[in-house]
C-alpha cells in the first residue's frame, strides 16, 4: 500500500498507467494542486505524450499547460471513482488556474471515460492508503 499524494504513490500510479493504450494527440503537461490534505497543501504535476503517463512527480512544473486545484476531499473521491472528474469540473469543485489552456483541457477530459482509464484507476485505488 502507497500513502495517497506521496512520491511513492505516483511512481506506483505511473507503474500502472503504463497499460493505457496510446492514445495520438493527446500530449500535456498538468499541473494539480490538492488542498486541505492531512499533510498540508500537495502539488504534483503529470507529464502525458499520447496517452502514455511519462512523468508523476510531486512538485511544481514551471512549464505546465493545464493547472487544476482541487480540495483533498474531491481528489480522494476521484480517485475512489466515487466521483466524475467531468461532473467535478463542471460543477466548479475542479478549478481551472487562469492561463490554463482549457481547449487542452477538455480534449483530455473524454479520456477519463474510457474503460481503459477506470481499470487503471481502480487498480491505483487498490494499492492506496487514504
Amino acid at each position: 500500500m502507497y500513502p495517497y499524494l506521496t512520491q511513492e504513490w505516483l511512481d506506483a500510479g505511473r507503474e500502472l498507467a503504463q497499460e493505457f493504450p496510446e492514445r495520438a494527440g493527446a500530449t500535456a503537461r498538468l499541473q494539480y494542486h490538492v488542498v486541505g490534505t492531512p499533510n498540508g497543501d500537495v502539488h504534483y504535476y503529470w507529464v502525458v505524450e499520447n496517452g502514455n503517463l511519462q512523468e508523476s512527480t510531486l512538485g511544481d512544473d514551471p512549464d505546465a499547460e493545464i493547472t487544476l486545484s482541487m480540495s483533498y476531499e474531491d481528489a480522494v473521491k476521484m480517485q475512489k471513482g466515487e466521483l466524475d472528474p467531468n461532473a467535478a469540473f463542471m460543477q466548479g469543485r475542479i478549478k481551472v488556474v487562469p492561463g490554463s489552456n482549457m481547449g487542452k483541457l477538455m480534449s483530455l477530459l473524454p479520456l477519463t471515460q474510457s474503460p481503459e482509464y477506470k481499470a487503471i484507476q481502480s487498480k491505483i485505488n487498490d494499492v492506496t492508503e487514504y
